[in-house]
């Protein structure tokens, strides 16, 4: 696994400030001991599509989607893949300890979960697009519930069509939060044409207002 600095420290809120060499050694420290807690898992499934009703039915399974976002990402797709990822829960065991015994290095470890999640995210997509290409289709970006208009209420049906709580021990609560906490869900279009639509992450989000987004460079 790698994690990205320069990602981390966007988490973080920095931009072109300069990073003193304090807080660098305790952002390496903090990526090192990420990746040492790391038990990364993931589970796909793939599933052909079927239009009616203005919905989106995803056969072979009970996901019906209704989003106008996702019903776009799809428009020109014949399959759906509905991915899951986690990075196990001794992150999240270390970040909430962290937080309560030395918050400055639970900030920066969350940050760094955040980073390690999306890494994780991009290797099983490119697992994706390898094994699409082998049968001449083309991925779309990937899309998550909390992006755009798909809402959060679609995460627990999805972790249901994958079995994610007995397969990878990812579960959802009542109100939509997964467990272990870094944790994503995300769907992908399969299509027999190349999609014009290469962002994923914060760059895909329509939330112009979120301080997340990428903007700007480091002086690291």
């Amino acid at each position: 696994m790698e994690i990205d600095k320069k990602e981390v420290l966007r988490y973080l809120g920095y931009k072109s400030q300069k990073i003193d060499e304090k807080m660098m050694d305790l952002v390496h420290e903090c990526c090192s001991e990420t990746i040492n807690l790391c038990k990364e898992n993931s589970i796909y499934e793939i599933f052909d599509i079927e239009r009616k009703n203005d919905q989106i039915l995803l056969i072979g399974s009970t996901l019906v989607l209704k989003d106008k976002d996702i019903k776009d990402l799809l428009i020109n797709c014949e399959k759906c893949v509905v991915m899951a990822v986690t990075l196990g829960a001794a992150v999240d065991s270390k970040i909430a300890y962290y937080s309560r015994f030395n918050i400055t290095k639970g900030v920066i470890m969350d940050a760094c979960a955040s980073t390690a999640i999306e890494y994780v995210c991009d290797r099983l997509q490119d697992e994706i697009m390898k094994n699409a290409l082998v049968d001449n289709l083309y991925i779309t970006t990937r899309y998550s519930p909390g992006y755009g208009d798909f809402s959060i209420d679609n995460g627990p049906e999805i972790l249901n069509v994958l079995d994610a709580y007995k397969k990878i021990g990812l579960s959802i609560t009542e109100n939509n939060i997964m467990l272990p906490r870094k944790s994503v869900t995300a769907l992908i279009g399969l299509s027999k044409t190349k999609s014009l639509k290469h962002r994923t992450g914060c760059k895909s989000c329509k939330n112009t207002g979120c301080e997340f987004r990428k903007d700007g460079g480091y002086c690291v």
